[in-house]
């Protein structure tokens, strides 16, 4: 038998190096606007482990270094947490024991000094401040040291990539309080970090800086930093952002934030915390853009706009807050492919797969300064409009939008079909671009039975799933629009998709529908996690859609935290690689909202019930982007994958998409319904209150209860016409 293709004889192009196990897993993440920041748990970026603290700005690592001594030790670690609104990161440290030069040289006992440091974002500024505290008997002199670097590093650099050349470091301006570090790129644009220190340190160099500190028993005195980025002169300072109003900055838009957003409350406090932190990283990870709020998809690799990232992300959260659909639909509109360009995959009506803004992609040493290569965002930002005038009847964006979806649909028909034989199928145009082109994107995620990757133009099951789902979506828009006559057609369209897929894809032996057909249309023989997303709009028969749900669960599929990307019964199966064998919560919760579609509670439950004891093993409980997929076992937590983002949008908003699952939730805003179909609960959540569900232009507050067999529904607050309906 001829070798398999393997990755560890192909490395995929954009791979993220891990060449080191993590120092400290338990890495802090700040994020604002396009800045994000990665610490270790004392506040410190430092270049050990995975190489992906720092500070970011547009793609590029402004601050490469960070580190705090005392004297020239490390502090002690107290404790480290992000608050719960994530706005900032507060680091409780104290002095080891010192020996302290000086004319009186004596020995400092450790925890003598408490030093609370906290980390705040703001405007593309990192805003920190360090009070210290005396608990000491006698007066201290302590010097307070501070370490810092800038590499500028694209993130590409950051992931693995390796470049022949870089632009130039330019000198550092050193001055009273200020040290500005800045690249002149070759692209031509100058990134600047300018650090601000106050009060005055005795000693400032281009690399550090010392303050002798001198401590009354019992004083407390404050030492600021502040960490400005910049780009070409945007937001240059000759004044430091504090800490404090950063402090109160975020604080006043969590608030604004929350305000009008559905809030979900339960009997479980540990599912609240989950719930808690799920809320607060997608507030986080939205980011203001000219077309409204957009949530970039993950940090620390992926900080920027995705379209099927955000598109999902979307979805999960349609019944909470409808203004994240409102806002990925006017952007993905707004950077719809206009014309042709191989070297971007791009094609007139095509959806965007991601942008970037750093050095790399400016000069085209990646292509993803514009990129398109992705096969599934453009039929998903179909339904996802679709989904939106159900669940709002916003008409007035649909009107607007509605011919970026005739331009989507014309890619459907014609350039998604690259063969001529009715399925959308990709085949990378640029040879930078992705091999790969749905959402298991890595190199060796698409196979056969035998474990050889197959080969293109290949059309995977979801697609082609989704692509009915936007036939049937598109053709509930034209008639809201008053284009009723390209209903019937688009309605056409949709079975006849619907007919030939169950036909071609449906592998009886294995009871679940083949991952994909390669470009000779021989079907993909193994058992995936995206026949479940088949699911999800309806394509799958009834019959078919219940064996589908008993071959996901089964123990070859379902790890007990979820279920796996691929089988453990196929070839290629590994539960430590990225897409053939891992656990992803957005998948999960996408196969969760399709079981419940047709109306199987008791796999949703199940699904709820793994990932919800996840979350109480996770950090921060936090749900990263993956996990291991490893067997669940007694008494231990599920696996890390060594380089997932955390926070990550579609891993945050899947707890939405499994409740709204689990109670067989759907709002129609056409009649002003809430309707519950067959609603169930785990039997870990006995009570569920949920405020402020908008409905149309009325918002409604309910009290579930769950009893045996059944969820009692009681309304507790309605402004508005709104009626709820509940279906047994």
């Amino acid at each position: 038998m001829a070798a398999r293709d393997d990755v560890i004889l192909v490395r995929d192009r954009y791979y993220i190096l891990a060449t080191s196990a993590l120092v400290d897993e338990r890495t802090r993440v700040l994020k604002h606007g396009d800045t994000f920041a990665i610490f270790d748990r004392y506040g410190d970026i430092r270049t050990v482990g995975t190489g992906q603290q720092g500070v970011f700005q547009g793609d590029t690592r402004m601050l490469s270094r960070l580190e705090l001594r005392l004297g020239s030790a490390h502090p002690l670690l107290l404790s480290s947490t992000v608050t719960e609104d994530n706005s900032v990161m507060a680091v409780d440290l104290a002095n080891p024991d010192l020996d302290l030069d000086g004319e009186d040289p004596r020995l400092l006992a450790r925890e003598t000094v408490h030093i609370l440091r906290a980390v705040c974002l703001w405007q593309r500024t990192c805003c920190m401040s360090f009070q210290l505290h005396s608990f000491g008997s006698g007066a201290i002199a302590l010097p307070v040291e501070l370490a810092f670097e800038a590499d500028f590093a694209d993130m590409f650099e950051v992931r693995g990539t390796r470049r022949t050349r870089r632009g130039t470091v330019l000198a550092p301006e050193v001055e009273q309080g200020r040290v500005r570090l800045a690249y002149q790129g070759l692209d031509g644009r100058l990134r600047a970090a300018t650090l601000y220190l106050e009060p005055d340190p005795a000693v400032l160099t281009a690399s550090g800086a010392r303050w002798d500190v001198r401590l009354e028993p019992g004083e407390e005195q404050t030492l600021r930093l502040a960490v400005a980025c910049e780009v070409d002169g945007e937001h240059d300072r000759s004044q430091p952002i504090h800490f404090e109003v950063a402090r109160q900055a975020q604080v006043d838009r969590y608030v604004a934030s929350s305000v009008s957003a559905c809030a979900i409350e339960t009997s479980n406090a540990q599912f609240n915390q989950w719930l808690a932190r799920s809320a607060a990283d997608l507030r986080m990870m939205l980011t203001e853009m000219p077309t409204g709020p957009y949530p970039y998809a993950g940090v620390p690799w992926f900080s920027t706009a995705f379209g099927r990232d955000g598109i999902i992300t979307a979805f999960e959260t349609l019944w909470v807050d409808p203004t994240i659909a409102a806002g990925v639909l006017r952007f993905l509109s707004a950077t719809q492919a206009v014309d042709s360009a191989p070297e971007r995959d791009a094609e007139p009506g095509k959806i965007l797969h991601e942008t970037r803004r750093g050095e790399m992609a400016a000069l085209g040493e990646v292509p993803f300064g514009r990129y398109y290569g992705t096969v599934d965002a453009t039929p998903l930002y179909v339904l996802l409009a679709a989904a939106y005038f159900e669940a709002t009847r916003d008409i007035a964006l649909i009107e607007q939008i509605w011919p970026h979806v005739e331009a989507a649909l014309g890619w459907i028909e014609r350039h998604g079909d690259i063969d001529g034989d009715g399925y959308v199928e990709y085949a990378r145009r640029s040879e930078s671009g992705l091999a790969n082109q749905g959402w298991k994107d890595s190199q060796d995620s698409i196979s056969h039975q035998d474990g050889h990757l197959a080969g293109g133009p290949i059309a995977l099951c979801e697609v082609q799933a989704y692509v009915h789902g936007a036939w049937g979506g598109a053709a509930r828009l034209a008639e809201a629009i008053g284009r009723g006559g390209l209903a019937d057609d688009h309605r056409a369209r949709a079975r006849a998709l619907r007919e030939r897929f169950e036909a071609d894809y449906w592998i009886e032996e294995l009871g679940t529908y083949a991952l994909a057909l390669d470009g000779e249309k021989r079907p993909c023989r193994v058992r995936s996690s995206n026949a479940g997303h088949v699911l999800f709009t309806g394509t799958a028969s009834d019959e078919r859609a219940a064996r589908v749900a008993r071959t996901l669960m089964a123990d070859d599929s379902f790890s007990g935290w979820g279920v796996r990307t691929l089988s453990s019964r196929e070839d290629r199966y590994n539960p430590m690689s990225y897409h053939n064998g891992s656990v992803w919560p957005h998948d999960n919760a996408v196969i969760a909202a399709g079981m419940g579609r047709y109306g199987m509670r008791a796999p949703v439950l199940e699904l709820m019930r793994g990932l919800f004891d996840a979350s109480m093993f996770v950090d921060l409980h936090r749900m990263p982007e993956l996990l291991c997929g490893f067997a669940r076992r007694v008494s231990e937590g599920p696996t890390r994958y060594p380089v997932a983002c955390a926070p990550q949008s579609w891993s945050a908003g899947a707890v939405y998409l499994l409740l709204q699952a689990c109670l067989g939730l759907s709002i129609d805003a056409a009649t002003c319904t809430v309707r519950f179909t067959r609603p169930e609960l785990p039997d870990f959540l006995d009570l569920v209150h949920i405020t402020r569900l908008r409905v149309g232009e009325a918002t409604i507050d309910l009290e579930l209860r769950r009893y045996p067999g059944n969820v009692g529904i009681n309304v507790t607050r309605r402004e508005g016409q709104v009626e709820v309906i509940a279906v047994k």
